[in-house]
């Protein structure tokens, strides 16, 4: 079953075009077994119209993404949080 995923960078280009930061740094919480770590350790399943992540520990689902023409839909329901880091704020001289 290891060799059917890519990791989780497989997600962030898709995810920087709905949240337009790098979301590959981002962290989150499985709400299954209360795993933390970054997106890019998801292991994201892509052979489907979807891409479908699932947590590295416990292999729950986290997180799907089914894109169409014209909108997103992005489930989370299986992530207690999802902490999104920003830009840094540029000095202002």
């Amino acid at each position: 079953m290891s060799d059917l995923y890519t990791d989780g960078n497989a997600m962030a280009g898709p995810l920087t075009e709905i949240f337009s930061v790098d979301m590959s740094m981002a962290k989150g919480t499985c709400a299954s077994c209360g795993d933390q770590g970054m997106l890019a350790q998801l292991h994201v399943y892509d052979h489907a119209p979807g891409m479908v992540a699932r947590c590295p520990n416990c292999q729950e689902v986290n997180m799907r993404l089914v894109r169409g023409p014209d909108r997103a839909w992005l489930d989370l329901r299986g992530m207690v949080a999802l902490e999104i880091p920003l830009a840094a704020p540029t000095d202002r001289a």
